[in-house]
């Protein structure tokens, strides 16, 4: 799940070096975030972005397959389907008859706005079909946003080794924090078990 950006959808392409079997879904809040933008001019956006919100609303209501296992997720997923087939489908359907509606000066934040969402609406509506399909990437930008707020302090790793030190830790606080663990507590409990049982943390070769 990715934005809009063209270099993500030409790594798709027949003869491209991507993945074989990668498909693109596209992320509802990079749509939502441009009908804001562009809500200062053109008041319309209202409407889309209220439909925009009753998607969100929908989805707020639903379990998360994630979080569960075995007959309980399979229940989860089932659900999530049914709930998107009955309630989203028609909210989907009615945003983008809305869009093709309107009438757009050429260059104005609205036409932006809806060029953007309609050149990506195979990849908006995958969620639809598939109760896996988030409506958004914003947990996995929310993951990034450290690295990126961080990006001048980085240059501090100095090399090589020093870098792929910072990414293993990175990751190690990452993966805590999605297990609902303390990072600290979570860092020391690994570190402790690596001493008491030498050999068992394998590490990149260049850390060896």
């Amino acid at each position: 799940m990715v934005d809009g950006y063209a270099a993500y959808q030409t790594a798709t392409k027949p003869g491209a070096d991507g993945p074989a079997s990668c498909s693109l879904v596209f992320c509802w809040a990079h749509v939502r975030r441009k009908f804001v933008e562009a809500e200062q001019v053109a008041p319309a956006c209202a409407q889309v972005l209220s439909l925009i919100g009753q998607l969100y609303a929908i989805e707020a209501g639903l379990p998360d397959p994630h979080a569960l296992e075995g007959a309980q997720q399979t229940a989860a997923l089932a659900y999530r389907l049914l709930v998107r087939r009955e309630q989203s489908v028609p909210l989907v359907a009615a945003i983008r008859e809305w869009a093709l509606a309107q009438r757009a000066l050429p260059g104005s934040g609205l036409r932006k706005a809806l060029e953007y969402m309609l050149a990506l609406w195979s990849g908006l509506t995958v969620f639809l079909s598939n109760p896996w399909v988030p409506l958004d990437n914003n947990l996995v930008e929310r993951q990034l946003r450290d690295l990126v707020l961080g990006r001048k302090n980085h240059y501090g790793s100095k090399s090589l080794r020093g870098t792929e030190v910072a990414a293993l830790f990175y990751s190690l606080i990452e993966t805590a924090r999605l297990g609902g663990e303390d990072p600290g507590r979570y860092l020391l409990r690994a570190a402790l078990a690596a001493i008491d049982n030498p050999g068992t943390v394998t590490l990149p070769s260049s850390l060896d």
